[in-house]
């Protein structure tokens, strides 16, 4: 990976703000859409690891989250979060970030941005 990978939703507004700020700053970048092009399993784990745990990847504040029948909100697996995750993939933060050195972040703020990318 020669750039920087952003996963997220074409139509998300934050994800466009994150697109938007590394234009401006030019920052090559790619984007990849993860519900046109699904995340595998095994990176979902590994990015969930990187952040320290499920709760930091799932955005528990969405819509989508607050829809969820009960049983389904306590997942006590990886495979059982991953196939939340399949199933579900708007319950990701966005965007994920993907650095060059395989270094995964979550979200978009401006001053989390210029300390993520040295602007």
């Amino acid at each position: 990976m020669t750039v920087p990978t952003l996963y997220g939703l074409p139509n998300c507004d934050t994800c466009k703000k994150a697109r938007n700020w590394l234009t401006r700053f030019e920052i090559a970048h790619e984007f990849v859409d993860y519900r046109a092009n699904p995340v595998p399993p095994a990176t979902l784990k590994g990015w969930a690891g990187q952040l320290g745990g499920w709760e930091k990847l799932v955005n528990k504040s969405s819509t989508t989250w607050r829809n969820l029948l009960p049983q389904r909100k306590n997942p006590g697996s990886d495979p059982e979060w991953t196939l939340l995750l399949k199933e579900y993939p708007a319950l990701v933060r966005r965007p994920v970030v993907v650095q060059t050195d395989g270094s995964v972040s979550v979200g978009f703020t401006d001053n989390g941005f210029k300390k993520l990318f040295g602007r």
